[in-house]
């Protein structure tokens, strides 16, 4: 049922409670002074703590040890017992954490209701821990586009390091997947992956959330950062964090410690920082809206993510990936996408990048009536969100001008479409028109189309 470490100098006591205990179905381990306990946790860690708060011939108390597990193992729930109990006493071990405070001679139903509570608490402290590994090793990268494969190059050369990384990008683009997937490949994958999201925690509570507070009646509530310990802390929408926040958050990184609300004591932490933006934070900065120091503490290492217009070749992939994920999620329909339809997804605009795409795919799915392939009159309108007739409308750019004029802005963004949907690759671009590859590229510069990279493909723009 679980592992309870139960220290106490008077040896009756530890058979006591372990006798107790054990005829309830927990496993225990016994410790008489503070070494052997710290000795026991080091070996193995606990799901339970039962620590007396006076030790004979030990250099540490109940509530020094109460503090060094709260810093090294904050999860682990520890009951208090004392046979010289005080209010004071029980307010100072409740203060650094102590789940809960007992006075000896204790009422065995009152110990066995309280070592039950604590222990379930261990199991949904432990679930949710494993939860969030589970999370952050489950990121997974979909593509193989240039500009896919360069992003994915340069996320493998900061996975062991622990510099600092900043993920630069448009919203719904995947940057927090991008930091998952630095965190589950790395030498921290084992430890917590914490999300600060900067934008919906509101500017008052801020502090409380990342710092954690302490109080005479709820103790030690520990914070993003504390239960980011050893693994990574990643602030999303960094730019949304409130100018006050900034400054601590700033010395956090510098001293690695901080304090939380209401409390005087420093709190030491292990971390990796990745931070995310969809804004220029060099203007943010001219703007007054952010840290200059700040902002070089984070962008050690700048890694730009790529919209999904710069990766139109990887479209059709994530289509079916989203498919795939979606039959085994939810239950939804395991359809394949028709070759106009991976057409028409790889020339249509998606302002929402990635998340837009997916939020597409599982509509399809949601309301398609079959489980054949999905056709292209599937897809919502950019105009009202519902499946197109089929009919083509003359745009206004076009209608008002004369043939040959419109004819050439017609080719020139059919073409311009074209060559961005396959990657800036004129080989592809060239078979898929039907057009040989002289031709095309004699067609292009009539049109004064020009391809250059960006993210790490070619994409096609007009010369100016």
């Amino acid at each position: 049922m679980g592992d309870i470490l139960i220290t106490d100098d008077e040896d009756d006591i530890r058979s006591l409670i372990s006798d107790i205990l054990e005829d309830e179905g927990y496993s225990c381990r016994k410790a008489g002074t503070a070494d052997a306990c710290m000795e026991a946790i080091a070996e193995d860690a606990p799901s339970l703590m039962i620590l007396d708060i006076w030790l004979k011939d030990s250099d540490m108390d109940g509530i020094d040890i109460l503090k060094s597990v709260r810093r090294s193992h904050p999860d682990i729930p520890i009951i208090i017992i004392s046979g010289h109990g005080n209010v004071e006493i029980a307010v100072a071990a409740i203060k650094q954490g102590a789940y809960d405070y007992i006075e000896k001679p204790f009422n065995i139903d009152q110990l066995m209701v309280v070592v039950g509570r604590a222990m379930e608490t261990s199991r949904l402290r432990s679930e949710n821990s494993e939860l969030r590994r589970k999370d952050a090793s489950s990121a997974e990268m979909i593509g193989q586009s240039v500009a896919y494969k360069t992003l994915v190059s340069n996320l493998k050369k900061v996975m062991n390091s622990n510099g600092r990384v900043m993920l630069t990008g448009p919203a719904g683009s995947g940057k927090e997947v991008a930091a998952r997937y630095i965190h589950a490949k790395s030498n921290r994958a084992s430890a917590p992956f914490v999300t600060v999201s900067s934008a919906s925690i509101e500017p008052d509570r801020m502090e409380t959330v990342l710092f954690g507070r302490e109080s005479a009646d709820k103790g030690v509530e520990p914070g993003l950062l504390e239960q980011a310990h050893e693994g990574v802390i990643y602030f999303d929408e960094i730019a949304d964090m409130p100018l006050g926040t900034q400054s601590k958050i700033l010395r956090v990184l510098v001293e690695q410690a901080f304090t939380r609300v209401g409390g005087s004591e420093k709190v030491r932490v292990d971390l990796r920082v990745i931070s995310s933006t969809n804004r220029d934070l060099q203007q943010e900065i001219r703007a007054g809206r952010f840290r200059e120091e700040l902002f070089h503490r984070l962008n050690v290492v700048p890694i730009p993510v790529p919209s999904l217009e710069e990766r139109r070749d990887d479209i059709p992939v994530l289509a079916d990936y989203f498919i795939a994920a979606l039959n085994k999620t939810q239950g939804l329909p395991l359809r394949e996408l028709s070759d106009e339809t991976k057409a028409l997804l790889q020339t249509m605009r998606w302002p929402g990048n990635v998340r837009q795409l997916r939020n597409v795919i599982e509509r399809v799915l949601i309301l398609g009536d079959g489980t054949g392939p999905i056709e292209p009159q599937e897809l919502p309108s950019p105009t009202d969100g519902g499946g197109d007739s089929g009919e083509m409308t003359l745009s206004g750019s076009l209608a008002s001008l004369p043939l040959r004029e419109a004819r050439e802005l017609f080719e020139r963004q059919y073409l311009m479409t074209q060559i961005n949907r396959f990657g800036g690759n004129i080989s592809r671009t060239a078979s898929f028109v039907g057009m040989e590859r002289s031709a095309l590229h004699r067609k292009l510069k009539s049109l004064g189309v020009v391809t250059a990279a960006r993210g790490g493909a070619r994409v096609a723009r007009v010369d100016d």
